[in-house]
């Protein structure tokens, strides 16, 4: 590569079409969330809130011995601390505390000055309760927010549905502007984000798959309501994951007051997992210290969106994989396991997208592809389209666009490496441009010397 750019004739477009380009993507294997944005409009389920011990369906045992484990893990506490830990109702938390009290278990020892009544007292443990504590304990550790019942949950996975959603022409629109597409990609990926089902994407890296995704993803309008907990068969299943789901305000029409407030109104998730995917992590993740489990991906996903991102990468076999799938993509169910062997029918409602750089036809076969409802392929793009892409890029960056330069680079950079767009490569140049002036104290701009240098960083010789 020559360490001066020459002036070069315009090379013709490669194609009648250009391909996406986006933001960078976060790193394989963590969850990602779209941008934050508000519920279009009344959740399709909204849990009640429960009046008595009762209503919440959970065992009255059980929510005893819950509330004397957060009593004993975090010591004394107030009636409203109680009611902001346990996310249940004040007369619920006093129903429980009235139990407790009268078998002796736990004492109310004072009041507030600031608050009134029975949220003002405060509560603790009493000797009593000492041999009791031992054996609630031994079943498990848990102490956070009430669960919810399995059964209520699945009910109001099938209430909130990502299935066969009224997508808005739109907002799509809106979304994957920003993205320089193939013409007609749109008409092609709404009925997918409608049917909710399954996606398979595959194309050359860096040219926006990901991105496609991530804007579908903020397609499927509507809020949906997710427990910070399960409860099937006395094992507790944590499902809230604050590093995945968005909580949103609950729209004016809808108080607080009427909602139960184990379940947290959340955009529809949006997760990714990608190299280090395992068979294992498809599973229940048993914690023997606590006694209790965490939700896997997919279980998390419900309702939203999952992309399987660098498909065929995993560290296990693409054959593996996708016999897990098979069963899940066909019946809308799956299987998970207790560490004690039960296993158990869980709903599979969830946007599945696989995402991959390799030849689709040496990962997949027929059988999979059959259950794979639509396919996208996202090409590298076409010399007209990295122009365009280039022109967006300054636009975003603030600076000048120059089109003989961008030229130049093509020839010496691609045409003379042998080496092939991607849509990717303006927006890291650009950035490379921002760092190196920065360092430079000089101007953000686009000129031969900034460009030089950014792509002397940026290209490897290894892809030359």
């Amino acid at each position: 590569m020559s360490n001066k750019f020459s002036h070069a004739d315009t090379l013709g477009p490669e194609a009648s079409y250009s391909s996406a380009t986006g933001p960078v993507p976060r790193r394989k294997g963590e969850y990602a969330a779209p941008a934050a944005h508000m519920p279009d409009s009344t959740p399709s389920f909204v849990p009640p809130t429960p009046k008595t011990c009762e209503d919440t369906g959970l065992p009255v045992t059980f929510l005893e011995e819950l509330l004397l484990k957060v009593l004993f893990f975090h010591g004394a506490m107030r009636g409203a601390e109680l009611v902001q830990h346990l996310q249940l109702p004040s007369p619920v938390v006093d129903e429980i505390v009235e139990n407790l009290r009268l078998a002796k278990y736990v004492e109310l020892f004072g009041s507030s000055n600031i608050s009134i009544g029975k949220s003002g007292m405060q509560y603790r443990l009493t000797g009593f309760a000492t041999d009791f504590l031992k054996q609630v304990l031994e079943r498990n550790h848990y102490h956070g927010p009430a669960p919810v019942p399995f059964e209520d949950w699945v009910a109001a996975v099938q209430r909130q549905t990502v299935r066969g959603r009224s997508i808005n022409p739109q907002l799509l629109k809106q979304k994957l502007q920003r993205l320089i597409l193939p013409q007609g990609t749109e008409e092609r990926l709404g009925p997918a984000v409608s049917a909710g089902r399954s996606l398979f994407v595959w194309g050359p890296p860096g040219n926006g798959k990901t991105a496609i995704c991530r804007q579908l993803a903020e397609c499927i309008e509507g809020a949906v309501f997710i427990p910070y907990a399960l409860l099937v068969d006395n094992a507790v299943i944590r499902l809230f994951d604050e590093s995945l789901h968005v909580p949103v305000p609950l729209p004016p029409s809808l108080p607080p007051k009427n909602c139960d407030g184990r379940w947290v109104c959340c955009q529809r998730p949006f997760v990714v997992v990608g190299g280090e995917l395992t068979l294992e992590m498809l599973d229940l993740v048993y914690s023997p210290s606590v006694r209790t489990y965490e939700a896997p991906f997919q279980l998390k996903a419900t309702n939203g969106m999952l992309l399987i991102d660098d498909f065929g990468r995993q560290r296990v076999s693409p054959k593996e994989l996708l016999n897990r799938w098979i069963v899940p993509l066909e019946n809308d169910l799956d299987f998970l396991t207790l560490h004690t062997g039960k296993k158990f029918q869980v709903p599979f409602d969830t946007f599945v997208a696989f995402s991959t750089n390799l030849n689709p036809g040496e990962l997949v076969d027929e059988a999979f592809l059959r259950r794979v409802r639509y396919k996208l392929e996202v090409p590298a793009p076409s010399t007209e389209a990295f122009f365009k892409i280039w022109e967006d890029e300054c636009q975003r960056h603030r600076m000048t666009f120059s089109q003989p330069l961008i030229q130049q680079l093509l020839q010496h950079c691609y045409v003379s490496a042998n080496r092939p767009l991607a849509a990717c490569h303006p927006r890291d140049l650009l950035a490379q441009i921002a760092d190196i002036a920065r360092y430079r104290r000089c101007k953000p701009e686009l000129t031969p010397a900034l460009l030089w240098a950014a792509t002397e960083n940026y290209f490897s010789r290894f892809d030359e």
